[in-house]
């Protein structure tokens, strides 16, 4: 891939990777703050505009993301919104579901890109290609417009990556949304996950985690998604 073709590999990958980390942490802050906890809202951060999440996060945001795509071909990051401790204790089962809004938006935006793929194949825009890739669910016929090709090219990521936010942050292990959701839901791990989650340990456990989930959960379960698409499979 030449220079100019890198670049924009890159600057599809982190504005489908920004949008989608904005919605994520966006629908966290918005259940919270109509939950009864306007501690994400008053520092700006019910809003689809990436700004406030970055300035909160730029390293998850913007140098991760970067260091990620230069050394392994892919994108991975995180963000965050506040949320008052003692809100949660009052109302754990309303912190659950902010807990669960983010995951759940992604799994929705991953919804959306499926539709749009399906939609392109079965209407004969799109092709299955002989070799796919992350950014490669589709191709598009060699006479359509380049906007086609972006299009597939985008929604392919969009899907890839949503897939992977939605996993990853399911996972019951602290640092990740999976645990506070289970806390928030049963009484009796509320005690361990806030021991977790305050110890020096959690953000190493949710790393380590992470990893092991992309190589043994994720391609699986994008072949699953792939399958119901047009049953190809990444290799």
């Amino acid at each position: 891939m030449d220079d100019a073709g890198a670049i924009a590999s890159f600057a599809l990958w982190y504005g489908a990777f920004l949008f989608s980390l904005t919605c994520h942490e966006a629908a966290h802050a918005f259940v919270a703050w109509r939950g009864g906890d306007d501690t994400a809202y008053r520092s700006g951060q019910v809003t689809l505009n990436p700004i406030p999440h970055v300035m909160r996060e730029p390293v998850g945001t913007v140098l991760l993301p970067l260091f990620s795509f230069v050394f392994a071909g892919g994108m991975i990051g995180w963000a965050s919104a506040p949320y008052d401790p003692r809100w949660e204790d009052r109302h754990p089962r309303r912190a659950a579901l902010m807990s669960a809004a983010g995951p759940a938006t992604n799994l929705l935006l991953a919804a959306v890109a499926f539709a749009v793929l399906y939609a392109g194949l079965s209407s004969g825009a799109w092709t299955v290609p002989p070799v796919q890739g992350l950014d490669r669910l589709v191709e598009a016929r060699e006479q359509a417009a380049a906007w086609v090709h972006w299009v597939g090219h985008l929604a392919s990521v969009f899907l890839s990556l949503n897939v992977l936010l939605a996993l990853l942050n399911a996972l019951p292990c602290p640092p990740l949304d999976g645990a506070a959701v289970l806390a928030g839901l049963v009484p009796a791990l509320r005690h361990p996950y806030r021991a977790l989650r305050g110890s020096t340990i959690a953000p190493l456990a949710g790393l380590v985690v992470a990893v092991l989930a992309v190589r043994t959960l994720y391609y699986p379960l994008l072949q699953l998604v792939l399958g119901w698409l047009h049953g190809g499979v990444i290799g």
